[in-house]
């Protein structure tokens, strides 16, 4: 016999999705350590600036990580100005009798050797792999919330769905099957296209779909949409790319039509949730002005 503990599985969705994340919050601490911010921070607060012109860093860089270290509880954020966590101090300080900071900076040694452990098993990937896996990727996450997400919006009665950047269709298949009467744009880059063009094919959707290749920071919109989607994208722009992209989108639409944005949204302070502050600097590492966004 088994017990119910026992039939319950090892591993979760979540679980193995967290462990293959971990390693944001070990780099966002061992660049704390390489710039000396734990230091810098405790003898009193500092804003940004201050601690960016002792570090001689990039403000706003320094500011995504800074906001990243408050929201990992290593730094405390109050009025825009930060010191170092008190027991964080006693460890990472340089001048603290029981700092492990030396310990700390030397994993940080070893970061690059370790992201070579998948060439030296294997040699390179190839680039395409790559962009299959990031789209592919991008299915997984949403499958699963795609139902709630429409659920939520209620497109009862919107007629051409806009879905922008819609990657392979996760988002626009769910809305089409929410609503059989609606019909549907998906946009995005022309190789993502074709994968797009696979999964609609193979829900069978392909005559309620236009695939439209094309990039929306250089390319005009499909117009007369009454509904237009944008998730995961807003963090990938800067604020002023956004700025654009939305009147893009507006001109899209028809008169009194909706737009609906699913991303991380950040409190005013920027540090909550722990998740938002975090791709924050996954945007600062992987885009040239992208972030994370406050309503």
């Amino acid at each position: 016999m088994t017990t119910k503990e026992n039939d319950q599985p090892k591993w979760s969705q979540e679980a193995v999705a967290g462990l293959s994340r971990a390693f944001m919050e070990s780099r966002v601490l061992l660049t704390g350590a390489e710039l000396d911010l734990f230091t810098a921070a405790a003898a009193a607060p500092l804003t940004a600036k201050q601690i960016a012109g002792r570090v001689g860093a990039d403000l706003r860089a320094l500011t995504i990580v800074l906001d990243a270290l408050a929201a990992m509880g290593l730094l405390v954020k109050q009025n825009e100005m930060y010191s170092t966590e008190p027991s964080a101090m006693r460890l990472l300080a340089a001048d603290s009798p029981a700092s492990i900071l030396p310990m700390i900076r030397h994993s940080a040694d070893l970061w690059d050797r370790w992201g070579q452990l998948t060439r030296r098993v294997a040699g390179p990937r190839e680039e395409e792999t790559s962009r299959r896996s990031f789209i592919q990727a991008m299915h997984v996450v949403a499958a699963p919330i795609a139902p709630g997400i429409v659920a939520l919006v209620d497109p009862a009665g919107a007629r051409l769905l806009l879905d922008v950047g819609g990657a392979s269709g996760t988002y626009t298949l769910a809305f089409l099957k929410a609503a059989p009467e609606m019909r549907a744009t998906l946009f995005d880059l022309p190789e993502v296209i074709e994968m797009a063009r696979e999964r609609v094919g193979a829900a069978g959707m392909l005559n309620r779909v236009a695939l439209v290749a094309g990039d929306y920071n250089r390319d005009p919109l499909p117009a007369g949409h009454d509904l237009a989607f944008v998730s995961a994208i807003i963090h990938q722009n800067s604020a002023e790319e956004n700025v654009a992209m939305f009147h893009k989108i507006f001109a899209a639409l028809e008169p009194g039509g909706r737009i609906v944005v699913r991303d991380h949204v950040l409190s005013p302070d920027r540090i909550k949730p722990r998740s938002g502050a975090l791709f924050a600097v996954n945007m600062l590492v992987g885009t040239e002005g992208g972030n994370s966004y406050t309503e």
